[in-house]
């Protein structure tokens, strides 16, 4: 029987402080947004005795639980997926600016976890177009020194196609 009459007190309390706020806050925007607020308690306090009722342990407290905060992996990948993109564009701008052009490049990485590990870097030298003084120059050296620039990898993780 304490436990309905604290429920009951509760109610009422919340309900008369309530009616005071309505009392005291001048007729405006702020008046309705208040009176909403309190309107939300007043629904939390007369639900409150709820999961006791129905045998549950309930707390506000495990709403807030910090290890309820989870990584949306689809977030990561995309943010590793464009951070790929931009590294693959900086590498294509760079052979642009030294004269080579058609080069295609794919950086495999391990897109799916915070810390973006990059395992390899693919070239493909299919159609690349040298503009310019660069007849005699090695393709591949070239193509090697500006992926190094942008993307930390171990020269032995370029691979040419």
């Amino acid at each position: 029987m304490e436990g309905i009459s604290g429920w009951i007190l509760a109610v009422a309390g919340i309900c008369v402080l309530g009616v005071l706020v309505d009392l005291v806050l001048p007729n405006g925007q702020t008046k309705k947004y208040i009176k909403g607020i309190f309107a939300f308690f007043v629904v939390l306090v007369i639900i409150s005795p709820l999961p006791s009722i129905l045998g549950k342990e309930f707390s506000i407290d495990d709403i807030f639980e910090e290890d309820a905060i989870v990584i949306q992996e689809d977030f990561i990948y995309q943010v590793n997926r464009d951070r790929l993109d931009v590294l693959e564009d900086m590498v294509l701008a760079d052979l642009e600016e030294q004269g080579v052009s058609g080069v295609s490049i794919i950086i495999s990485a391990n897109v799916f976890t915070e810390k973006m590990t990059i395992d390899a870097v693919f070239v493909d030298l299919s159609q690349v177009v040298i503009k310019g003084n660069l007849e005699h120059i090695d393709i591949n050296e070239l193509v090697a020194e500006s992926v190094l620039k942008y993307v930390s990898v171990q020269k032995s993780s370029i691979i040419f196609n």
